[in-house]
């Protein structure tokens, strides 16, 4: 079975996810405001938690780079936007349905 991978790009305000080499899914996202940037690099899903709270909405896919991760909103109007605080912000509808499809361990690609 193909490798899943997420890659990450900031300045598309999009996340991809790919079995192998083909784009399975694509989502818009919300990423760090200038002060806050969104990190590049490449990482991994460290951990996987449902309904963390507040403002994490539904979802929180924890990085290997510490307080950073991949999760849900409460603020859905912000999709689209630099605004977080480094994180990668998904519509929680949206990353309910990524957080079915990845394992931890899966690699982040932050362009």
């Amino acid at each position: 079975m193909p490798q899943r991978r997420i890659v990450i790009h900031p300045s598309r305000r999009l996340l991809e996810l790919y079995e192998g080499n083909q784009r399975i899914r694509h989502y818009p996202i919300a990423v760090g405001k200038s002060l806050t940037p969104t990190p590049p690099g490449s990482y991994s899903i460290a951990t996987k938690t449902m309904y963390p709270g507040g403002v994490f909405g539904s979802r929180w896919m924890g990085l290997s780079i510490p307080h950073y991760g991949i999760h849900g909103t409460n603020n859905p109007s912000s999709i689209g936007q630099a605004v977080s605080k480094g994180c990668i912000r998904m519509h929680n509808h949206h990353v309910e349905e990524l957080f079915l499809l990845v394992e931890i361990g899966i690699s982040v690609t932050i362009l």
